[in-house]
């Protein structure tokens, strides 16, 4: 119950810093794009996408510190936390400087004719392209110090950070409408200059709170140590530039096939997918030391549960607000950006269609890293999402209308999925039958109810801000739908001692402070 407590608590804290970033964060696109306009803001996407995508990076990476200091923590080991934290920043310093040294080698090709973008904004693009490579090492460096607040379940310090990080964004965004430069150029720099003040954050902190972040194992550096990090650290780092090619991957074929404006389509829609998205990621964050520490500590039976409770509700948490958006998308994006880049709705739907997908298997896949045993499972997954490329390229080659090649990023999406459930069969003993029981089973009665509802309001209610009525009511249904359909017993029980607790709290708190 304490657990649960904890994990509600950190919740709730990463929920309040989403809905504090989501919204800034929408309002600075709107700003950086009507700044920028359609051409620069899908140039910018096409250079410097990967760090709207390093969110992946830096989650699986980051999992790979925090699943070791976790499972030390289950196992009380201070001295190996030490060791681990001190040799992780050795291995993240040095995965950076590889990774910048191949993109900065990279560089030198795909600006010689590569891209399709127009002549007299390549040198700004190369400029981009460079600020980007200094924002991949700072956000890289920064990895042994956010799993490691995460290990420690301290949602605070980084829900703190991350509203510092978006209010700098806002002001950029701002400082465009008054520089005198050229404004993509600006963009990039103050851009990259964030993931060095994140760091410094991170850093600070780590450093004078936790007895674990210490240097004082650093040397002589424990080769054992590195090779059991980096061999993790790598492929999940394989995994994580899967996902990463797959996603640039796509925005090049866009861009070779339709041009830059297609681009800034592409774009909004990974921010959409990747905001809304932070309604269950929050979850999954809360939840995982929990999913690690319970296989630090032996109990492989509890991890299994948790990893299942964290893709049933982390499903619940998406579809809550993605689905109304789905139905409500035009509206929503004119009200939103006001000149809204054609196919922009249709991507922004797929994309999400697909994250909900995803989200069915999300906390298998935390399982997974908390076994360890990553190698063959990053392999073949990695390598089933990189189909998408081969299968949107014969798409856009046979002149199929272009939102199809989210329909097939779909099917990948759903491909990969299926091969989670078998491989954590047969890494951890999961029961596929327990887990359509807990989760597949569970949420398609709720969600029946759901799509029902947004598809009645949209097709007979006619308001000036019928959105707002579709999602209000949406949510409404959904919600009781949950709790009549969407929940095992157990965890029913644990919502209702957590609601006794809650209004115990609030009594006596009345009681103690009358007015």
């Amino acid at each position: 119950m304490k657990s649960a407590n904890k994990v509600v608590v950190n919740t709730g804290i990463l929920y309040a810093r989403m809905l504090i970033t989501m919204g800034i964060s929408l309002y600075s696109t709107r700003l950086v794009l009507n700044a920028l306009g359609s051409a620069d803001y899908g140039v910018f996407n096409l250079i410097a996408g990967v760090i709207a995508m390093l969110s992946f990076l830096n989650t699986a990476m980051a999992t790979s510190t925090q699943r070791f200091l976790s499972f030390y923590q289950g196992r009380s080991d201070l001295k190996m936390q030490k060791k681990v934290f001190s040799n992780s920043l050795v291995l993240h310093l040095g995965i950076g400087l590889l990774i910048v040294a191949g993109l900065e080698i990279s560089g030198l090709f795909l600006f010689d004719g590569f891209l399709n973008i127009p002549e007299n904004r390549v040198h700004t693009a190369k400029l981009i392209y460079h600020f980007m490579s200094v924002t991949v090492f700072f956000t890289i460096v920064a990895v042994p110090f956010t799993g490691s607040l995460v290990a420690h379940e301290n949602m605070l310090w980084v829900a703190i950070v991350n509203i510092i990080e978006t209010a700098m964004k806002l002001g950029i965004a701002y400082s465009l409408y008054v520089v005198a430069q050229d404004k993509l150029a600006v963009y990039g720099l103050l851009t990259a200059g964030i993931s060095i003040i994140s760091l410094l954050l991170y850093a600070v902190y780590c450093f004078r709170k936790y007895e674990d972040c210490s240097l004082t194992e650093i040397y002589p550096v424990d080769m054992k140590m590195i090779k059991e990090l980096m061999s993790f650290a790598g492929w999940n780092l394989f995994g994580s530039l899967c996902a990463l090619g797959r996603a640039e991957g796509l925005a090049i074929l866009l861009n070779v096939f339709l041009g830059t404006v297609v681009n800034a389509a592409y774009g909004i829609a990974n921010q959409v997918a990747a905001q809304l998205n932070f309604f269950s990621l929050t979850l999954l964050r809360a939840i995982n030391p929990q999913i690690m520490k319970s296989e630090g500590a032996a109990n492989r039976e509890k991890m299994l549960r948790l990893s299942m409770i964290g893709s049933k509700f982390g499903f619940f948490l998406l579809a809550f607000v993605a689905v109304p958006c789905i139905f409500e998308m035009d509206t929503i994006l004119r009200l939103w950006l006001t000149h809204v880049p054609q196919y922009t709705g249709a991507f922004c739907s797929l994309m999400l269609c697909a994250t909900l997908i995803n989200q069915l298997t999300i906390g298998l896949q935390s399982a997974v890293q908390a076994t360890g045993k990553v190698k063959v499972y990053q392999t073949v997954v990695g390598s089933v999402l990189l189909l998408a490329l081969p299968l949107a390229y014969l798409i856009l080659k046979l002149g199929y209308p272009v939102y199809t090649v989210f329909i097939g990023y779909c099917l990948i999406e759903l491909i990969a999925c299926t091969l989670r459930l078998f491989f954590l069969k047969s890494i951890a003993g999961l029961s596929i039958q327990l887990y359509f029981s807990n989760v597949v089973y569970k949420v398609l009665a709720p969600m029946a109810f759901l799509v029902l509802t947004c598809y009645l309001s949209v097709s007979y209610v006619h308001l000036s801000f019928r959105f707002v009525f579709t999602g209000c009511a949406g949510m409404l249904v959904f919600v009781s739908s949950i709790y009549l359909f969407g929940l095992c017993e157990d965890e029913k029980v644990i919502i209702k001692k957590m609601i006794h607790q809650l209004s115990a709290r609030l009594t006596a708190k009345k009681q103690f402070n009358p007015m």
